[in-house]
């Protein structure tokens, strides 16, 4: 891509294997749908799908494609030495495979990684208090919510090792003056997660616009009420929005399957 080359890809429909096409549908669509909402960052943040098997191969983006330009066929097959598994003409960002290696390395139910750096999740990570108690949104995210501090760009391997010891079994994780991450055992899981989170924060910038003496926290009785009520995650429910999410896309963002 690096020549300006065209970022249309050969179909992989017939060359590869069911459940990694299943895998290259979802993480393309979840591509598209972060580009759909405005929330990418050019080329510089990331996705991937860990492909099923016991090679422990996952997919991510090829470095120089916008999200709204990703298909399922241009996606990168990379092992968890950061070696492309299949010829391609692309080839990927180390910061990225920093990030994704480590969580699909350390997490078995970690298919799906989402990686932004919104101007809202950015700005909520840079608050020392972190994501606050402010929104139904936050209340639904925070049980789930970890921290990992700022190191530099992820390009030092050593940072995998504590960047997964301060995720631990959470889900949803705020890097410290960088963005926001989700992990999800599916594209659905994954995705509402990370939709839940980046709504909490653009509330929270918008909230602490009028001061923050004069915001409202959630009683802490309702807290304990939505943690009780959200003690079954996500799964169910993103299953339920996925495919009207699927719909959306064919409407305005058609050709993520090819």
């Amino acid at each position: 891509m690096a020549d300006g080359a065209s970022p249309i890809a050969t179909s992989l429909k017939d060359k590869v294997s069911e459940a990694e096409w299943k895998a290259r549908v979802d993480l393309a669509a979840l591509y598209r749908l972060v580009a759909v909402h405005g929330w990418d960052d050019m080329i510089f943040t990331h996705i991937s799908a860990r492909i099923p098997g016991p090679e422990h191969h996952f997919l991510i983006n090829p470095y120089g494609m916008f999200f709204g330009e990703m298909t399922a066929s241009c996606l990168v097959k990379v092992d968890l030495d950061g070696n492309v598994i299949d010829k391609t003409p692309y080839f990927i960002n180390p910061a990225g495979f920093t990030i994704h290696s480590a969580v699909h390395a350390a997490r078995e139910d970690a298919h799906f990684v989402m990686h932004l750096h919104t101007d809202q999740g950015v700005g909520v990570s840079a608050n020392k208090d972190g994501l606050l108690p402010l929104s139904q949104q936050s209340l639904i995210v925070l049980p789930q919510l970890a921290y990992h501090d700022y190191e530099g760009i992820a390009l030092n391997l050593d940072e995998r090792e504590r960047l997964v010891a301060d995720l631990g079994e959470k889900k949803l994780m705020m890097l410290r003056n960088h963005g926001t991450l989700s992990v999800g055992t599916t594209a659905a899981e994954c995705w509402l997660g990370m939709f839940f989170l980046e709504r909490a924060c653009a509330q929270q910038v918008m909230a602490l616009s009028a001061g923050r003496a004069n915001v409202l926290e959630a009683p802490e009785q309702a807290q304990a009420e939505v943690r009780s009520q959200t003690g079954m995650g996500m799964g169910m429910i993103a299953g339920l929005a996925w495919p009207g999410c699927l719909r959306k896309l064919d409407r305005e963002s058609p050709g993520y399957a090819d």
